[in-house]
């Protein structure tokens, strides 16, 4: 492969080691010129959001997280942590119902993905919905805890993450 489609793969796998070697300002010019160089790529959105999240630029993170799950080309993985990063920035941001409906949405599409259901959790908390939260959280953690403490109260954990409310014995 020549010309710009080169150039970008190259640019943006250098822009990607900048940020995971700690030059993220550096990274994040980068990532901004090939924006605006290929504003219709899906990749370098995804790119740049996350740098700009890990910078604490939240707000500007946003419309690039946008374009990256609206768009077409990203791997599995990346969708993923695209639609993750996009979910817990609006939460960050207090754009709380647009979390739980992204994080929503992405469980749904990606419902094995049990980093998606935790923040989901948490954005249902901040909607006042503690009770569903709680429900998710309960369920993740009686799905992936390998805890010894634990591990013998999973059936209590998950009659409970189906009714929180239950009392046993109640008349």
């Amino acid at each position: 492969m020549t010309g710009p489609e080169a150039d970008r793969d190259a640019l943006l796998a250098q822009a990607v080691r900048l940020r995971e070697s700690g030059r993220r300002e550096e990274a994040r010019t980068q990532l901004l010129a090939l924006r605006g160089e290929f504003p219709d790529d899906a990749q370098v959105a995804y790119q740049t959001a996350w740098v700009h999240d890990t910078l604490g630029l939240e707000a500007q993170a946003v419309p690039h997280y946008v374009a990256a799950v609206a768009g077409t080309g990203l791997s599995e993985e990346e969708r993923r942590g695209a639609l993750l990063g996009l979910g817990s920035t609006y939460r960050t941001l207090g754009r709380h119902a647009e979390a739980v409906a992204t994080l929503s949405a992405a469980a749904a599409e990606f419902p094995e993905d049990n980093a998606l259901k935790t923040f989901l959790a948490m954005a249902l908390y901040n909607v006042g919905r503690a009770h569903d939260g709680m429900r998710l959280l309960l369920t993740v953690l009686a799905a992936t805890s390998a805890d010894p403490d634990l591990v013998g109260y999973r059936p209590a954990i998950e009659h409970y993450a189906r009714d929180l409310d239950a009392v046993e014995g109640s008349a």
